[in-house]
């Protein structure tokens, strides 16, 4: 019944939105528990053209806004790797126009740039050749660039920056292996960071000057969970950790000026960080809490700041003794966002999985997966936010949402085909949402 209310709740507030979809094709049914990053979005700068990014590597452009009512294809390419991550270099193309550069996952951990007219491939770089190859023929084992970031120097100068890593496991013994790039735009490496951490999330500082790397699992001799390095050289400026025990450590950091927020996956608390990672604030989101006598938590896995407002996202619910528990923590599946000074402005529930926030201004997007402890097919929905007040708007959908995506008033989400393990009964399809938020 409390599942209920809150859907009819998120209901009665919703905005009314007109949303163009397309099927994507075919892609494996994800089952009850969330599965690991298979699709990517982009919304061009200015909302001109949205790009797709598939598990089985195809990547397409669509037409959006104005210039077509039916998200009519610009170019489809073939990526080496699974399309993960999708961002938009503004120089560089065969005619000026820009370039659309795609993530991989797969064995050549591919980062590509196609030409966004024509969707002709510019230049890639196989981030195998400096993590080395897969050593078992496994999802989890394949080289992964997990974030790229574009940005501008204060000379004008655009860049590519990238984060890839690699796991393996020999008996007890785990190891990763992972490189930070920096790219000009017309492929040129300009210079790499190495470690044996897994980087999980990078952000650019409004200048372009300062590039910050979150590192999730810290196994080797690379032991803090944030470095923030020069851009122009990769020379590291300054590091901070949660200075706890084990190897789990950031979750997400976000820049805001001369700020860094960061989810602490030590602690599960987030933090506000200023020059050199001095503490401005921290704030407890999902910290281990005793319920029904048994010790509860949820990772604090995203992180988002603009204009002194800084906000957090939390995950699924975990027990100290046990990943399997009925209960959940009183703070899982969580947004809330604080004030320069730390205090809270507003906090809501996005009641299932978010695989990554999508931002822009002062608007947020959160593609919510299953809830799998629930299992109610009502959590999966877009939901949107404003940074001053709070719930915008959502937009239910049969299979859960992935990812998202937003640009100058463009929303785009990916959904997904989902089947509860114990239903038997296929939610959804793979298929583009996108809508205007203006």
């Amino acid at each position: 019944m409390a599942e209920t209310a809150d859907a009819e709740r998120e209901d009665e507030r919703a905005q009314s939105l007109e949303f163009q979809s397309v099927a994507l094709g075919e892609i494996e049914t994800a089952r009850s528990r969330h599965m690991w990053t298979r699709s990517a979005v982009h919304v061009a700068a200015g909302g001109t053209f949205v790009v797709t990014g598939e598990w089985d590597g195809t990547v397409t452009a669509r037409e959006t806004g104005s210039r077509s009512e039916s998200l009519e294809t610009r170019w489809t390419a073939d990526h080496p790797d699974h399309a993960v991550g999708i961002t938009t270099l503004e120089s560089g193309g065969a005619a000026g126009g820009g370039t659309v550069v795609v993530a991989g996952r797969g064995e050549t951990g591919t980062i590509a740039a196609y030409d966004a007219a024509t969707g002709e491939q510019q230049w890639h770089y196989d981030a195998v050749d400096d993590l080395g190859e897969a050593v078992k023929d496994t999802v989890f084992y394949l080289p992964y660039v997990v974030s790229i970031e574009t940005g501008t120097d204060a000379d004008g100068v655009q860049r590519l920056y990238a984060a890839a890593r690699r796991y393996e496991r020999d008996g007890e013994t785990r190891q990763w292996h992972s490189v930070v790039y920096a790219f000009d735009a017309d492929g040129s490496l300009r210079w790499n960071y190495e470690t044996d951490a897994s980087p999980i999330t990078i952000d650019l500082d409004d200048s372009g000057d300062r590039l910050a790397v979150g590192y999730n699992r810290c196994m080797g001799d690379h032991d803090t969970g944030l470095v923030v390095l020069e851009t122009e050289t990769g020379d590291l400026e300054w590091t901070w950790d949660p200075g706890t025990e084990g190897d789990r450590r950031v979750g997400d950091a976000s820049f805001d000026g001369d700020s860094i927020a960061v989810s602490s996956h030590g602690d599960k608390r987030g933090y506000l960080l200023g020059p050199g990672g001095a503490e401005r604030w921290r704030v407890d989101l999902a910290v281990e809490t005793e319920l029904d006598d048994e010790t509860l938590y949820a990772y604090p896995n995203h992180a988002s700041a603009n204009d002194g407002r800084v906000t957090f996202v939390t995950g699924n619910t975990y027990a100290v003794e046990s990943r399997e528990t009925e209960s959940r923590h009183p703070n899982e599946h969580r947004i809330a966002t604080f004030g320069a000074d730390g205090g809270l402005r507003w906090d809501d529930e996005v009641r299932g999985f978010v695989h990554g926030l999508a931002a822009d201004g002062d608007t947020i997007a959160a593609p919510c997966a299953q809830n799998f402890r629930v299992r109610d097919p009502e959590t999966h929905a877009v939901r949107w936010f404003d940074l001053e007040s709070g719930p915008g708007g959502i937009e239910r959908l049969e299979g859960i949402a992935t990812a998202a995506a937003v640009s100058d008033g463009t929303l785009a989400a990916i959904e997904e085909p989902v089947e509860y393990h114990d239903e038997g009964e296929t939610r959804g399809e793979y298929a583009l949402h996108v809508t205007s938020l203006e």
